[in-house]
């Protein structure tokens, strides 16, 4: 079986996120009850995974997850890592820059936020805001957001060449599922606090929101920090998708536990 999702290729026309189902299940033939199936194989592994990450405290993973809005970030990351230690993971969540941020450059805040060795840091949006949202509304001039590819494909080979494994995944939903999702925050009293009227005004943008992920995706896919597009309509697939990526990577690392210092046949406890 292929690795679920996307690669998006250089010739990809401006408009290709636009017209990607997002409904499709590339790499995945089966059901929603086998790929449920599959998920929980799965995050028996990761847990085992980063467990042993944790314990080595040798390598990183870095994560990156952007979409549009209510494209699933957050469910994503409360089901793929569920059950791991908590004291090995950390979500960082990029919202919109403070004054003290802004006083520095835009990477400033990122950087701070990367992984320790051991540990596995989920980004909730990230520094790809700098040439989406800022991109997308006019906050810098097209010279200035067009030359931070270069300044992003510099610092994630910089995190790679120290040892930091990179997966970004963009979890895309296609327009009218973001509709329906919407209109759900509005109509269940439980999710209305979730709704931002500004998600309107970023709705209407969507097209040019479309063209903007599709240059970061291709301006900065990288062997050592590749882009995954995951079809997010569908969540179980989301979650099967985003999981086994993951899981896959981590087990590249061929990842071990540490040699314990004593043992029950040294040392006992009295």
């Amino acid at each position: 079986m292929s690795q679920p999702g996307f690669r998006l290729a250089p010739d990809s026309p401006p408009d290709f996120l636009d017209h990607l189902p997002g409904n499709q299940t590339p790499g995945f033939n089966g059901s929603q009850d086998e790929a449920k199936q599959e998920t929980d194989a799965l995050r028996d592994r990761l847990r085992a995974l980063q467990d042993r990450l944790y314990a080595g405290n040798r390598h990183r993973l870095l994560v990156v997850l952007q979409a549009m809005d209510s494209g699933g970030k957050d469910g994503t990351i409360r089901r793929v890592f569920s059950g791991v230690n908590p004291a090995g993971v950390r979500v960082s969540r990029f919202q919109a820059p403070t004054r003290v941020e802004l006083a520095h450059d835009y990477l400033w805040r990122v950087h701070a936020l990367v992984p320790e060795k051991g540990e596995i840091v989920i980004f909730n949006r990230s520094h790809y805001e700098d040439v989406l949202t800022v991109r997308v509304n006019g906050n810098v001039a097209p010279a200035v957001w067009r030359r931070r590819y270069g300044h992003i494909r510099a610092f994630e080979e910089m995190l790679a060449d120290e040892g930091t494994t990179i997966l970004k995944f963009f979890l895309h939903i296609d327009r009218d599922e973001q509709r329906e999702r919407l209109q759900d925050r509005l109509d269940q009293p439980d999710k209305r606090w979730k709704f931002d009227i500004h998600d309107l005004d970023q709705r209407r943008l969507w097209p040019q929101y479309m063209e903007a992920f599709r240059d970061a995706i291709i301006e900065t896919d990288r062997p050592h920090a590749p882009w995954h597009v995951i079809p997010a309509n569908r969540k179980w697939y989301r979650d099967y998708a985003v999981m086994k990526i993951i899981v896959e990577a981590l087990e590249k690392l061929d990842l071990q536990y540490p040699e314990a210092e004593y043992t029950g046949d040294t040392l006992k406890v009295e």
